[in-house]
């Protein structure tokens, strides 16, 4: 590109200086920031391009994958829009409607590396990674949210199965929200210790930076504290913590 500046085939535009300078800076060019993601550099933002790549390249050539990576869709809304959608033609013989159909969820016990099959059909909706609590650790053998260990700003979260439910049908739920009680789950007892257990509606964003921009859905995770005791804490879910 600089050879051809010199011999003055390419005139040098704004956007190719604004994208030479970002360059030698590590930053993501605002040319590329429109049709694409903000990132933290441009080393990451190339390594999140190749991974999110390679994702929709496997989906492509083997076919539906049993996780899906959240980080990896450009518009995760629409990810889980479809997955509503997909539900609700499911179920027309039993009068469910898409404006009636909502999301629910289960943390499951397993890391993507222990998924080997979808969700099982009756239930339906997708298994999802690449989740991140932020103000708040997980107790993976009690499913449910703990104190963040010492030092410790981010904690993964297990794969978590999310799937839909109609609100004008809840008997026909199969699965209880929160965690402990998906189908990979389904021997394990509920609670995996004593006191009463309550659900804390846990924002997810795509980015640390917390905005309505960044917002993407609400997942619904176990506590055995009061839900107040972690909106005070500020515990989140973020799908990048870079």
């Amino acid at each position: 590109m600089l050879s051809s500046f010199n011999k003055s085939t390419i005139i040098m535009s704004e956007d190719l200086r604004d994208a030479l300078d970002c360059m030698f800076d590590a930053r993501v060019p605002r040319l590329w920031l429109r049709p694409s993601w903000p990132s933290a550099s441009l080393g990451f933002w190339f390594s999140e391009l190749l991974e999110r790549s390679l994702q929709l390249r496997g989906w492509i050539s083997s076919g539906r994958p049993d996780t899906f990576w959240l980080t990896g869709f450009f518009n995760p809304q629409g990810f889980l829009t479809a997955m509503r959608q997909e539900t609700t033609r499911s179920n027309l013989t039993r009068g469910w409607a898409l404006d009636t159909v909502t999301l629910s969820n289960n943390v499951t016990k397993m890391m993507k590396e222990d998924v080997v099959a979808p969700p099982p059909e009756e239930v339906g909706g997708v298994y999802i990674y690449g989740l991140f609590l932020d103000g708040a650790g997980w107790d993976r053998r009690g499913t449910k949210l703990c104190e963040a260990p010492p030092k410790v700003l981010f904690s993964p979260l297990p794969v978590v199965h999310v799937f839909a439910i109609s609100s004008a049908n809840m008997a026909d739920s199969k699965l209880p929200p929160g965690g402990g009680g998906g189908a990979a789950d389904s021997k394990l007892p509920p609670g995996g210790g004593g006191g009463a257990v309550s659900l804390y509606s846990c924002p997810v964003y795509k980015k640390p930076r917390r905005t309505d921009l960044n917002f993407i859905f609400f997942l619904q995770l176990r506590s055995l504290q009061p839900p107040q005791h972690w909106t005070l804490r500020g515990a989140a879910l973020l799908c990048d913590c870079k």
